[in-house]
């Protein structure tokens, strides 16, 4: 069976537009300020053991499994005891046992990431990432002075309430240090490079820097979205009938909008496959990789063609079996190839085809999302590594095979079981 997309009208599910809403909101005049120049932090000497301390802690790695069950209640008799269990609501202890192990586990995560950013060759002396750095700061000595035991429905929405203003707080970060990024870029060009092995050590940084931020932005939206009101099929922001499908019919919506808005038309999109599979999963993380490849591909195709040619079609193949270890979804186009010599660069934090005003717009203006459709269909460069850091954070994988002169086919590889954990550096 195949189905060809061109406008589809989005019909999501409340789950999925909550959540949505909190990674992608629209764009405010507010957020379209430069981001203005602040002191740096000063902390003191107590508060800086205070990160070293904690930095020597090991992280909790969790797998998707393991946040379905915890947001089920699956686990609360590990940590209160039968009449306890029987005198209060199970989710109302299932948000105060998720607070406590946050209360504990958000401060490790922000200690290694202000140590990991204040390790970082040069990147670390640049404005942008000072910031970055000083905002991890305030939300990690924020967290710390929370009280250390959360026993009660007040102390936990207390808690919920501190937890919602970080996570709001830390939605500029991606774009924040993007212009680290482009500072760097700039900087390399003007200089002539401080040389191959430094910019591998800035990408690795850069690599590990946003697992780890995916993880520390899961573990709270998960937490934020089990305290709203219960959507059929969904544990936070996991969806136990998760359906490529639909998250790719969405996908092939927002980049058609993005590609009619930047050319004035779009091609089509014919998926195929396996229509009617379901599985757990997070459906904004398969719906923002699902929108890096087709709006690369879309874009690709209509330049390659000319905008007034006649587009080959996108193909979509969605690949699942009984047997099957991973779900696998195939992007497919005809928009040119990539060239070998930039097969490595794509998955590069510091390398982008679009042109430098782009760049130099976006992160000169910064906007107040990670990313959505309101973003240009080129511009920073992250689409392609972030996307494949999405793919990794719940065990699968993102890959890319090319034929210059003709196309290039994506496979994102997402794991049916949803067991293996974060892959969390040390």
């Amino acid at each position: 069976m195949n189905t060809i997309i061109r406008n589809w009208t989005r019909q999501s599910t409340p789950r999925f537009r909550f959540f949505y809403a909190k990674t992608c909101p629209s764009i405010s005049p507010s957020a379209r300020r430069r981001f203005s120049s602040e002191p740096p932090l000063i902390i003191t000497n107590s508060e800086q053991q205070l990160i070293l301390d904690q930095a020597k802690q090991p992280q909790t790695s969790v797998s998707l499994q393991a946040l379905m069950r915890t947001g089920r209640g699956e686990f609360l008799h590990k940590t209160f005891a039968e009449e306890e269990r029987e005198k209060h609501a199970a989710t109302q202890l299932v948000l105060i046992q998720v607070a406590s192990f946050l209360r504990r586990e958000l401060p490790i995560r922000l200690a290694h990431r202000i140590q990991d950013l204040e390790g970082v060759p040069i990147l670390r002396d640049m404005e942008s990432v000072l910031a970055v750095r000083d905002l991890y700061i305030k939300s990690f000595l924020e967290i710390m002075s929370f009280d250390n035991k959360i026993q009660t429905a007040e102390q936990e929405a207390a808690f919920a309430l501190m937890l919602e203003n970080i996570y709001e707080r830390h939605s500029k970060v991606l774009v924040q240090m993007a212009r680290g990024a482009y500072e760097f870029r700039k900087a390399v060009r003007e200089e002539k490079g401080p040389g191959l092995e430094l910019e591998e050590e800035i990408h690795h940084f850069l690599d590990r820097f946003y697992l780890c931020r995916i993880g520390i932005r899961v573990l709270i939206g998960q937490y934020l979205a089990l305290r709203q009101p219960p959507v059929e099929n969904y544990v936070g922001i996991i969806c136990s009938k998760t359906s490529p499908y639909e998250i790719v019919k969405r996908a092939i919506d927002d980049s058609a909008f993005m590609c009619t808005r930047k050319y004035g038309d779009a091609p089509d999109v014919i998926i195929s496959g396996s229509l009617n599979l379901t599985f757990p999963y997070a459906p904004t993380h398969l719906h923002y990789i699902m929108l890096e490849l087709l709006k690369n591909s879309m874009r690709a195709t209509v330049e390659w063609h000319g905008i007034d040619g006649d587009f080959p079609d996108i193909k979509v193949v969605i690949a699942d079996g009984a047997e099957n270890e991973d779900v696998v979804i195939k992007v497919s186009d005809e928009g040119g190839g990539i060239p070998r010599s930039n097969t490595k660069k794509i998955w590069s934090y510091l390398f982008t085809t679009a042109d430098p005003s782009v760049q130099e717009g976006m992160v000169g203006t910064p906007q107040g999302i990670d990313h959505g459709r309101d973003a240009p269909l080129a511009g920073l460069g992250y689409g392609l590594p972030i996307s494949r850091s999405y793919a990794r954070y719940f065990g699968g994988d993102l890959s890319i095979m090319s034929m210059e002169g003709y196309g290039t086919d994506a496979f994102v590889y997402l794991a049916r079981l949803g067991n293996t954990k974060e892959p969390l550096p040390i």
